[in-house]
């Protein structure tokens, strides 16, 4: 077997493979903000009908954030020819320093639920300006609130809250900047691996050991588990020795690789040759019988990448015989490609794979009708 594809390639670096880290500082951009709410009640709102537009009534002043605001109801309007019909609300910067900006909401209650709601972000820059909703509410609907509620429904009583933001001047900070590496759990387990350090299980593989670990061998492969300690305490001292006879050592070796790194040995990312594709596809078989799936699904995708004229009659035998659906519609989307199918059918492999499994040419010859059809 073609040892390029499962080589333990030196790292790129003398010393764990990882391209070195570039210093790094950090800072970052801090908003902060001061929250509070203040509620105002207007008792009997409808003797203010008729106070003419411009007319406002005003709730208590409010501090927050060392600023001075207050509400501002107009009931009859801000300016007649503007919104005449509607109530106006505003909130107003009455003290403090200026040029603050804030985020506010300003809600009208009825029978304890909010009623309208409307918000708005606004930079105030003087004292004194007020900034709000000239159209806050129609006075005809607002009347009809205050009718429904009958006889005892609450004394006439209009009750506005507004929930106010003040948005302080971002500041920038600088951070303490602690580099945390990739995880390097990888590198340790090989490095356990080919050190042996505490192994407690030998593997033998055609007459070749291989030191192990029969926690790590256990917690991957569900028939490793079976196998060291399927029989409780007593099988688990017993058994120091694993015989595998169904696999070559080479294909053992980058099979345990990826027990303890779940990953390859580095290769190439396509099988370069005959030999490095009958590997991959012997590594998936191993995979496949020692319960590994995510082992099978990268075994699958890579002679995915890898079929050629002279392999893809096994690799067609292997899909088919572990039920690798997408492996097969590779296999046979390739053979039935342009040009193809005649240079496949003279090979041994498919000789073979025809006398094998015979009901694969009928596999092959829908899969030509599909292509004319379309």
């Amino acid at each position: 077997m073609g040892n390029s594809l499962f080589s333990m390639a030196s790292s790129t670096s003398p010393s764990d493979g990882r391209s070195p880290r570039l210093p790094e500082t950090l800072s970052r951009c801090v908003t902060a903000s001061v929250a509070a709410a203040h509620n105002f009640e207007v008792t009997r709102y409808s003797l203010l009908a008729g106070v003419g537009a411009g007319e406002f009534v005003t709730s208590g002043t409010f501090s927050v954030d060392g600023h001075d605001w207050n509400i501002q109801v107009y009931p009859d309007g801000w300016k007649q020819e503007m919104n005449a019909g509607y109530v106006s609300v505003f909130l107003c910067l009455c003290g403090g320093a200026t040029g603050v900006r804030a985020k506010y909401t300003l809600s009208l209650s009825e029978n304890g639920g909010e009623s309208v709601q409307r918000s708005l972000t606004h930079r105030f820059d003087t004292v004194g300006a007020f900034w709000g909703f000239p159209r806050f509410m129609e006075r005809p609907r607002l009347r009809q609130w205050l009718l429904r509620r009958g006889p005892g429904g609450g004394d006439d009583c209009v009750k506005l809250r507004c929930s106010l933001t003040v948005i302080r001047e971002p500041r920038t900070e600088g951070v303490a900047a602690v580099a945390v590496p990739p995880s390097d759990m990888r590198r340790h387990m090989a490095n356990m691996l080919r050190g042996g350090d505490g192994a407690d299980v030998v593997v033998l593989v055609r007459d070749q050991p291989f030191r192990a670990h029969r926690c790590v061998l256990a917690a991957r492969s569900p028939v490793f588990r079976a196998e060291l300690f399927g029989g409780g305490h007593m099988r688990e001292r017993r058994t120091s020795c694993v015989v595998v006879d169904d696999m070559e050592p080479s294909i053992f070796s980058a099979f345990l690789h990826f027990i303890y790194t779940d990953s390859l040995p580095e290769n190439p990312d396509t099988p370069g040759d005959d030999q490095d594709c009958m590997a991959m596809q012997h590594l998936m078989v191993a995979a496949d019988r020692y319960g590994l799936d995510r082992l099978v699904l990268i075994c699958e995708e890579k002679l995915c990448r890898g079929i050629d004229v002279q392999t893809v009659a096994t690799t067609l035998a292997l899909a088919e015989q572990h039920q690798r659906v997408a492996l097969k519609d590779a296999c046979l989307g390739f053979i039935v490609s342009r040009g193809v199918l005649g240079a496949v059918a003279r090979t041994d492999g498919f000789k073979h794979l025809l006398t094998t499994c015979p009901s694969i040419m009928v596999d092959i010859l829908d899969k030509v009708a599909s292509v004319m059809s379309k």
